[in-house]
């Protein structure tokens, strides 16, 4: 391979870093796969592979750098291991990209298949597989580049975010087909025509969309929220002897958004740093707040059940009603590994890369609350990447979602606009609004549409009001799930079939 062939790989990942949060130069994802293309050119498999992995590993390590900063700032992990966990970390995710490189060629130089879909299928079923392979970790996916672009994502309703993903992918192939057979003085009529077509399409079907569903979110029977964002710096959270002064502050910041009477307020995750179930000092004044602003309070709260003999800690979010009752309880299902959870900890004792309690166990089923108006599914922390459960909150008859976090592991990088950013393709999937409570942002409130119509500030206190809309339209994705995703990996696999039996295409030899 030429050195010129690395600077193009390398352009691609810096493409790709550029276009998500903080940067957001998002119009940049439409050509940012085009240098990899060009670069992939004529390559084997593996020389491809080898390139894919270097576009993926500088892009997944500009936009995750801030994984370094939770793990060692707050974690408490030395330096190098730190670095050493976002290597492996970025590292894995660059095989996705290595793959859809070496699957890439592999299929062209087999099947002799020149089409400009076979980039977006291999893709879509690379992004689908990382969302559950090994557990998980949908972030990073292209759609997300796009938040922005609010008439391009109103396809996510149908496909997810693999329909968006899919269509950069296809300019992306369309404007390297232009490129490369400009030199050769001929023009991809066919190609143009139909990836002009289908983007122009999404587009006036999103222009669409969003004027049916800001109409029918106008008319749907309103819910008035408050937010509180306690700032909790997160060295102090789980000091016993800021127990005290972090409640003071919650029930501060509550009696000041009880002023405009909220039907529900609404803290961050384990916003009490106690487990509230027995906390009898503490607990008269979480249930005091929703008897005197006459409001349901939702708090995030760890938690504890004794199950033959064993104590089980658990992640959890509670719904007080204004009598002071608790209404229900959920437990978050999806853990982070090795924040919240040591994989086979059972077995291997390595300990965890997180303060406080220790390891919690997962909940085992959806469950949404209940209140006059209606019902609400509740997201814990980054429970929210995950597009498949949460739309199993929506069909199961959540009216609008609310996710919770504690994003102060973050520190003042680049993550907690991503995964604000992320939420509000979760809107759009499911056409609900969304709420969101951060301990140190960003709170805020997120409409059908995808629009972050209200929004606070990072590491500061925050007491927010807002209304939104209940929602009781489900949507193809809310019903279906990810059957786009389903049928790319089908085509995907079908065709990778077909190039394993076939020896050896009838093209030229790849150079080395």
């Amino acid at each position: 391979m030429k050195k010129t062939d690395y600077l193009w790989g390398l352009l691609s990942g810096i493409l790709l870093v550029l276009s998500f949060p903080d940067f957001d130069f998002e119009f940049l994802v439409w050509i940012s796969l085009v240098p990899l293309f060009y670069a992939l050119e004529g390559k084997t498999p593996w020389n491809s592979f080898w390139l894919g992995f270097l576009t993926g590993f500088i892009s997944f390590l500009g936009i995750l750098y801030w994984i370094i900063v939770a793990v060692h700032n707050y974690g408490n992990v030395p330096l190098i291991p730190s670095l050493l966990i976002l290597l492996l970390l970025v590292g894995y995710l660059s095989l996705y990209v290595a793959s859809f490189a070496f699957l890439y060629r592999l299929i062209q130089i087999r099947l002799g298949l020149q089409t400009i879909l076979l980039a977006p299928l291999l893709w879509v079923s690379l992004e689908y597989l990382r969302s559950f392979f090994l557990t998980g970790f949908p972030w990073a996916s292209l759609a997300y580049s796009q938040y922005i672009n609010l008439p391009f994502i109103q396809l996510s309703e149908v496909t997810g975010i693999y329909g968006p993903s899919f269509m950069i992918l296809l300019v992306n192939t369309c404007l390297f087909t232009i490129l490369h057979q400009w030199s050769k003085k001929t023009f991809p009529l066919r190609e143009v025509a139909m990836t002009g077509l289908l983007l122009f399409g999404s587009l006036v079907y999103g222009y669409w969309r969003m004027g049916i569903v800001d109409r029918q979110a106008l008319q749907s029977p309103a819910l008035k929220i408050g937010l509180v964002q306690g700032n909790i710096d997160q060295s102090i959270k789980w000091d016993e002897s800021f127990q005290k002064e972090t409640m003071k502050i919650y029930e501060r910041l509550s009696y000041k958004v009880a002023d405009k009477k909220p039907d529900l307020i609404i803290w961050p995750e384990t916003a009490t740093p106690f487990f509230f179930q027995d906390a009898k000092e503490f607990q008269p004044i979480v249930l005091d707040i929703p008897n005197k602003t006459g409001a349901y309070l939702l708090f995030g709260t760890p938690s504890y059940k004794i199950e033959r003999g064993k104590i089980h800690h658990y992640n959890s979010a509670l719904l007080l009603s204004p009598a002071g009752e608790v209404l229900g309880k959920y437990d978050k299902i999806h853990l982070v590994p090795y924040g919240e959870y040591v994989p086979l900890g059972d077995y291997i004792s390595l300990g965890s890369l997180g303060e406080g309690i220790g390891n919690f166990k997962p909940g085992k089923e959806i469950f949404n609350f209940t209140l006059p108006k209606g019902k609400f599914g509740v997201l814990i922390c980054f429970e929210i990447i995950f597009p498949d459960l949460c739309r199993r909150f929506v069909k199961a008859g959540a009216n609008f979602l609310v996710t919770i976090t504690n994003d102060a592991w973050f520190g003042k990088t680049s993550a907690p606009r991503q995964h604000l950013t992320i939420a509000t393709f979760r809107a759009v999937e499911n056409r609900v609004f969304i709420a969101r409570a951060a301990n140190t942002g960003i709170s805020a409130l997120i409409d059908p549409v995808g629009r972050i119509f209200k929004e606070g500030k990072i590491f500061t206190e925050e007491a927010m009001n807002g209304t939104i809309g209940l929602s009781k339209e489900r949507t193809f994705y809310t019903l279906y799930g990810d059957v786009f995703a389903w049928l790319c990996s089908g085509i995907s696999v079908i065709l990778l079939g077909l190039a394993v039996r076939q020896k050896r295409g009838h093209h030229k030899k790849p150079e080395a």
